[in-house]
């Protein structure tokens, strides 16, 4: 790959990131409180998500199963990037 055709190759883990935002927006009272902090990792990408504390029940759920859901549609997405990703609920 050239220069060219690296600097125009599309964010890897920009996807993943996405699809975190959107559910976490759908999710929460609070939109503005979310925060995405994304690093490397060795495994990949590591996705900390930060919420309001009222939200933060909502975004894990009972017995983790809202978590749980969020960390496989988030891992389907990267999946689709070829990259591998890890999603940190932050309190």
């Amino acid at each position: 790959m050239t220069d060219a055709a690296v600097e125009q190759a599309p964010n890897k883990g920009a996807a993943p990131q996405a699809v975190l935002q959107y559910l976490a927006e759908q999710i929460v009272d609070d939109r503005d409180s979310i925060r995405i902090d994304v690093e490397s990792g060795p495994g990949g990408v590591i996705l900390r998500l930060r919420v309001a504390p009222d939200d933060m029940g909502k975004v894990i759920g009972k017995r983790g199963r809202v978590a749980q859901s969020i960390r496989t549609l988030v891992r389907a997405a990267a999946a689709r990037e070829g990259i591998g990703v890890t999603v940190d609920i932050v309190d």
